[in-house]
């Protein structure tokens, strides 16, 4: 009798998560890891990328470069960390040569001086024989002992914010993909930019200290709005009430809607955004927003956390189903 197949989450669970013991691992729960060094925790996240899955192998190495490190340290921000360091593992596909590898060198070296990180190590190799490039960056950061923001510290009566605007680089890749790059009927503007949020994600890696000071519980928004908050309900053990019409949205979004409706679920369940979902205290939220704003960064209210396990999504009040559209690693 053939095994169940297991998703990425199963997988973790069932296989993974037994082998992390330490108290700083949070059984895998969360996007990062912490141990003390001193008075303060280092936190650690690691992501990998792989060509044909994460980015298309005829990318420009600079683009590629950003988000390998970029999707990193949006982890570390979530978790209310300061980036300061980051290990790099290297796979090089068939058809690399020296000038792709110091093109990517040379857009981690602009990231360097952007967010205040050094690379410490790694390894580099040939990936396997018909094999394409895979990136492993494994990010380091730091917080006062005790103070990381966790996805299970979320409580009900809590307020539910967003930072930037959802679906662009979901939509970017559709565009991508589009035998005429334009599937929602826009304009070459509209298709640029949602072009260029995929390629080049960005992060709010700024906004790590307004999360440490005001948020309650934080996570990047990587594989999608409704999946992640799903993902952070579980882990809370509570339940969370959106609004879908509050979810921020960008001008190009918002045209690609309009033309296609369907767009509206992909938006909200793509993935690649990078931006931080947190919850707030009442309190705490016109803080977070005033602090957010003083670095040129912005977030919108888009629901509360409740009792209730589960997620309720509602636009005009009427309660909705949306299509998950989220990309699956396996």
């Amino acid at each position: 009798m053939d095994e169940p197949a297991l998703d990425e989450d199963g997988l973790i669970a069932r296989v993974f998560a037994p082998l992390a013991t330490a108290a700083g691992a949070d059984a895998l729960g969360d996007d990062a890891a912490t141990f003390l060094a001193g008075s303060e925790d280092i936190v650690v996240t690691s992501d990998a990328l792989a060509a044909g899955v994460h980015f298309f192998a005829d990318d420009p190495p600079e683009a590629i470069a950003a988000k390998a490190l970029r999707v990193n340290l949006s982890d570390l921000a979530a978790k209310g960390a300061e980036p300061f360091a980051y290990l790099l593992a290297l796979a090089l596909g068939e058809g690399w040569s020296a000038s792709w590898a110091e093109r990517f060198a040379a857009s981690l070296r602009s990231d360097h001086a952007r967010y205040g990180v050094t690379l410490l190590g790694g390894d580099t190799l040939r990936a396997s024989p018909g094999g394409g490039t895979t990136i492993a960056i494994t990010a380091l950061g730091r917080v006062p002992h005790g103070r990381i923001v966790r996805r299970r510290s979320a409580r009900p009566g809590e307020i539910i914010t967003v930072t930037g605007t959802i679906g662009d680089a979901a939509l970017g890749l559709l565009c991508r993909l589009g035998t005429d790059g334009a599937p929602f009927g826009l304009d070459a503007e509209n298709v640029a930019a949602l072009r260029e949020a995929y390629l080049w994600p960005d992060p709010p890696v700024e906004a790590w200290r307004a999360v440490q000071r005001h948020a309650m519980a934080a996570m990047d928004v990587s594989d999608g709005l409704v999946g992640d908050l799903r993902k952070l309900c579980r882990t809370a053990a509570i339940g969370a009430r959106i609004e879908a019409d509050s979810v921020p949205l960008s001008p190009a979004v918002r045209a690609a809607v309009e033309n296609h409706p369907a767009a509206f679920d992909k938006a909200l369940t793509g993935g690649d955004d990078y931006q931080i979902l947190a919850t707030l205290r009442p309190s705490k939220v016109e803080a977070y927003m005033a602090e957010l704003a003083e670095l040129g960064l912005s977030a919108t209210v888009i629901g509360e956390i409740v009792e209730t396990p589960g997620l309720s999504i509602r636009r005009r009040g009427v309660p909705i189903d949306i299509t998950d559209g989220r990309f699956q690693h396996f």
